[in-house]
């Protein structure tokens, strides 16, 4: 019979537990190691036969993928979703290294796309991206609540625009008096990544100060 080892991985930030099965499901090892590369890579390679390894999707997925797929004949990034079903007992118990062989073993662990690693780079250049647009419109909208609050009409761009700052903060001023209880400064220029569109707002208020992120 071939030699097959089904491996389950718990990853903690400090340790990952480890549980090895055989082809026939028997338990063959558990162990808890160091959440290193180098310690993963050193357990990994005193196994031998075709290894098939497990583990949930989250923050260290990605970088497990990556270490672990020359070395190992397949790897599942399984959906923590989708293991809840298969739970049993205390619904917050959560699913362990040995659970996660069995399902492993089992061909029940629904596999999230892990693609090759130059998609990783485009992955978090479109999340990055789609972050500071949602940033952008609320801070946009948060500059014409403002106005709106005190009976201003501020519809359209005009209210972004370095050229007419000055307008819109007279009209601030002439609402609040000449002790203004919002201080709207500080434009900040905002770039939508890859557009040619340039966006002008003014951040914050109050007493809440710019961060300098954009």
């Amino acid at each position: 019979m071939t030699d097959v080892k089904y491996i389950g991985m718990d990853v903690h930030q400090a340790s990952i537990s480890i549980a090895v099965l055989d082809g026939r499901g028997a338990l063959l090892m558990q162990s808890t190691i160091a959440t290193q590369a180098c310690t993963l890579l050193e357990f990994l390679g005193g196994l031998k036969g075709i290894l098939h390894v497990t583990f949930e999707e989250g923050t260290w997925s990605t970088w497990l993928y990556d270490l672990l797929s020359p070395h190992v004949a397949q790897i599942v990034v399984c959906d923590p979703r989708y293991n809840a079903l298969l739970k049993s007992g205390n619904k917050r118990d959560k699913i362990d290294a040995r659970k996660l062989a069995e399902l492993l073993r089992a061909g029940m662990l629904k596999a999230v796309y892990h693609g090759p690693h130059n998609s990783h780079r485009l992955k978090e250049l479109s999340r990055s991206y789609l972050t500071l647009v949602h940033d952008g419109t609320r801070v946009m909208n948060r500059l014409k609540a403002i106005y709106r609050g005190q009976g201003i009409g501020c519809a359209g761009q005009r209210v972004y625009s370095l050229r007419y700052r000055a307008e819109w903060l007279n009209c601030a001023n002439q609402a609040y008096g000449s002790e203004p209880i919002y201080s709207i400064s500080n434009s900040t220029e905002y770039r939508l990544c890859g557009s040619k569109r340039v966006t002008l707002y003014w951040p914050r208020a109050a007493n809440i100060r710019p961060i300098g992120f954009f």
